[in-house]
């Protein structure tokens, strides 16, 4: 990739978000610099590099020195800028529901173009959307968020299948990917403000 598409601004913005939302989730931990920008940088490449083994291609992140230098930067700028502790963790929420949208929405995308079928694509999408938070969750000693009761997976596939959809119906890449993520993102907000949860084992 060498020129600025949709996609590929879909796909950084994301990186950003998740750089940022990992990041922060390591400064609430009080870890290091170094500690900070690495949850920040695995947060933000994880689901992609998931991704592109899955569509069969080189990860973006390993060739593409935008991918890593923008998880990089977000995550050294947000260890120094980080808002006051006690709004860490709604921080870190916000972030991530933004990110779960714009990942979800490019990793269903790159699936599609790739030749995979809607379906198969979805299943890409919401693991390129849920892949980086859990590795977050998993390094700062979380449960991960999409192992819980939230309404997490189910927002992922619900961007995942509108975005295929949209597609489908041939209408502008960057009006599809911005309706679905926007989508995915509200219904993720609104789960959290509402406790949505997904029914357990009595």
């Amino acid at each position: 990739m060498t020129s600025l598409s949709p996609l590929l601004v879909a796909d950084l913005v994301g990186i950003a978000v998740f750089a940022a939302s990992g990041a922060t989730a390591g400064v609430a931990k009080r870890l290091d610099l170094f500690g900070v920008i690495f949850v920040g940088f695995t947060a933000a490449l994880g689901g992609g590099i998931m991704r592109d083994v899955f569509i069969n291609v080189q990860p973006f992140a390993f060739v593409d020195w935008r991918y890593s230098t923008v998880a990089v930067v977000t995550a050294a700028a947000t260890f120094w800028l980080h808002p006051a502790v006690n709004r860490l963790r709604w921080t870190v929420l916000v972030l991530d529901a933004a990110g779960l949208g714009l990942f979800v929405v490019t990793g269903t995308l790159k699936a599609l173009d790739a030749g995979v079928p809607p379906i198969g694509s979805c299943i890409i999408g919401m693991i390129t959307g849920i892949g980086g938070g859990l590795v977050r969750d998993l390094l700062t000693g979380e449960i991960p968020t999409v192992l819980r009761r939230e309404i997490y997976a189910v927002a992922g596939l619900v961007g995942c299948a509108s975005v295929a959809g949209l597609d489908a119906a041939h209408l502008q890449r960057p009006l599809s990917i911005g309706l679905a993520a926007t989508l995915t993102f509200v219904l993720r907000m609104v789960a959290l403000r509402r406790n949505w949860s997904a029914p357990t084992a009595s």
